[in-house]
């Protein structure tokens, strides 16, 4: 198991550390793998009963680890697995018959958005800071996850989160539904949604989870993003994109690509 996802236990609650504190947290293929088993774990112990998803450091996630994984973050076409892992990760999680909760501070963007997003709720501190930001980077957000946004936030918001890739601050966030609550003093309020929560039926939260989920996922959206996924190792923006990001500077895009999911 990767020890840059740690584990706590406080009675019913347990929590999952991201600890990459010097990366801000960044998720690797081998976090969203820890994740994954965490989550497999957690589903056959009846005895759990809320997990909480936080970061070491100061802040929540910055993202998926560019640096790290290279073309594995447009698509999975060429051997990789890091595509699949990280819908795998996304998907336990969503799916666990428990409440899930992410606890943000600092930053939260692009693949720590997704990682929020699978959680039924996310509190966060007023200086927050959240982005999605693959326009940035010339690459297909996952559609697990832009649909997951859509249903949070609205197609207006969504659609500006991810055409913009923009940071907002956490009360705008807060405004527009992507965050549940802002708290001063966060493990207070955790705290206390905490205790509320462990007060309540796990029957009924597991069945308002399943059917909740089920309206979530009543489009199918998979094969669509796959394809978009594999285009985007043909297109000049991810490569530019990733060169920029390498060379610590703002990308310079060009035309709009030629395939197009309607025509292709």
């Amino acid at each position: 198991m990767s020890i840059d996802v740690e584990t706590s236990r406080d009675g019913r609650v347990e929590t999952w550390w991201l600890n990459r504190p010097d990366a801000r947290n960044a998720v690797s293929l081998d976090m969203w793998a820890a994740l994954c088993d965490h989550a497999a774990r957690v589903r056959e112990d009846r005895r759990i009963r809320v997990v909480v998803i936080r970061g070491r450091g100061g802040h929540f996630s910055a993202g998926a680890d560019i640096g790290q994984l290279g073309r594995a973050l447009a698509s999975d076409d060429e051997g990789g697995s890091y595509r699949a892992t990280n819908a795998a990760a996304e998907k336990a999680i969503a799916s666990l018959p428990l409440p899930t909760i992410a606890a943000i501070e600092g930053f939260c963007i692009g693949g720590g958005v997704q990682l929020a997003l699978s959680c039924d709720l996310r509190i966060a501190t007023p200086t927050s800071r959240v982005a999605i930001t693959p326009a940035k980077l010339g690459i297909a957000y996952p559609s697990a996850a832009v649909r997951r946004l859509v249903a949070v936030v609205g197609p207006a918001h969504a659609s500006e989160l991810l055409l913009t890739g923009d940071l907002i601050d956490a009360p705008r966030a807060e405004r527009i539904g992507l965050l549940t609550r802002l708290a001063e003093d966060l493990d207070a309020t955790l705290d206390e949604l905490l205790d509320t929560l462990l007060q309540r039926s796990p029957f009924t939260q597991a069945a308002s989870k399943s059917v909740i989920g089920a309206l979530v996922d009543a489009i199918d959206v998979d094969a669509l993003g796959r394809q978009w996924e594999s285009w985007s190792l043909v297109a000049d923006d991810f490569a530019e994109g990733a060169r920029a990001f390498g060379d610590k500077r703002a990308p310079v895009f060009g035309d709009r690509p030629e395939m197009n999911p309607d025509t292709k």
